[in-house]
């Protein structure tokens, strides 16, 4: 057994993760049903997508984080538009024990899991306050967003490349 108070690595290898702050940085809903009524069944059907963007803020081991989200609903027969949200929800994070080479995605896949609780409450109410149905987002998948970010670069590395 390993005492850790002694061993230097195994000190450095703890990760301290604090949630500092979080907050709503830009938020727009468009409810298109209410402004322009749709015609026969407006049964919506949601498209969601995810963006991510993280920064190293002044203050030593605080990171700022940005889940970007953008919500479509159209109906499912005629794919009108129902209404549009494009949330911008920010986590402030204090990040120690982390190895550089890790840091990315650490950013990228465990900042955004830990805020998305609070990502899926507002945008519950932000969807029933304007006349909807609550939407309770299914849990997203950050590694899979992480992944398939890199494997999209990979190859946008690839294709820039000139052949030999």
């Amino acid at each position: 057994m390993t005492d850790t108070s002694t061993n230097p690595a195994a000190q450095a290898a703890q990760v301290k993760n604090r949630i500092v702050a979080q907050y709503i940085r830009d938020m727009s809903f468009e409810n298109i049903l209410a402004q322009k009524g749709v015609k026969g069944d407006a049964a919506p059907e949601m498209a969601v997508q995810v963006g991510l963007d993280a920064r190293k803020r002044g203050s030593d081991n605080q990171y700022e984080v940005i889940t970007k989200l953008t919500v479509k609903a159209t109906t499912k027969e005629t794919k009108e538009p129902l209404f549009l949200l494009e949330l911008e929800y920010a986590g402030v994070f204090q990040i120690e024990g982390v190895p550089e080479d890790q840091m990315h995605p650490f950013l990228m896949i465990e900042c955004p899991r830990q805020v998305f609780p609070f990502i899926r409450r507002v945008v519950s109410d932000v969807t029933r306050d304007g006349g909807f149905p609550p939407l309770n987002l299914d849990t997203i998948d950050f590694m899979a967003i992480y992944r398939n970010e890199l494997a999209r670069r990979l190859e946008a590395q690839k294709a820039a490349a000139p052949a030999n």
